[in-house]
């Protein structure tokens, strides 16, 4: 079995962080943040949530503390940044794969997502 499957299936604050972290490193509010704004304000973590997934994370070996900083002028010494590992990149990649082919799966059998107009469409 390849070892990145062995993580899966992921919670969806934990395929959230990595997503988060695919294409720059960021602190824990840069992740709560990314995650915020992609989603559309769907998604919203919490502090208690962010630091219990990112901990295991960490533990599983998928992201580590960068040592990568902004310039001093822009950065927070406080703050801990972090950053996907070559395995977390594999298990992100596993995890896309895998909802992938449960949305096929789904598409098979006719399931197709229920069409909502924006809230500012819609008449009062």
């Amino acid at each position: 079995m390849d070892d990145s499957r062995r993580f899966l299936p992921l919670s969806a604050q934990q395929f959230q962080i990595l997503l988060a972290l695919f294409d720059e490193d960021r602190h824990g509010y840069g992740i709560i943040l990314d995650v915020e704004a992609r989603t559309g304000g769907a998604v919203r973590l919490g502090t208690g949530t962010l630091y219990t997934a990112v901990s295991g994370l960490v533990d599983d070996g998928l992201i580590v503390e960068s040592s990568r900083r902004p310039a001093a002028a822009a950065d927070d010494h406080r703050r801990k940044y972090y950053r996907l590992t070559a395995l977390g990149r594999k298990v992100l990649e596993a995890e896309t794969a895998r909802l992938e082919a449960l949305v096929r799966e789904a598409r098979r059998k006719g399931i197709r997502p229920a069409v909502t107009r924006p809230a500012w469409s819609r008449s009062k």
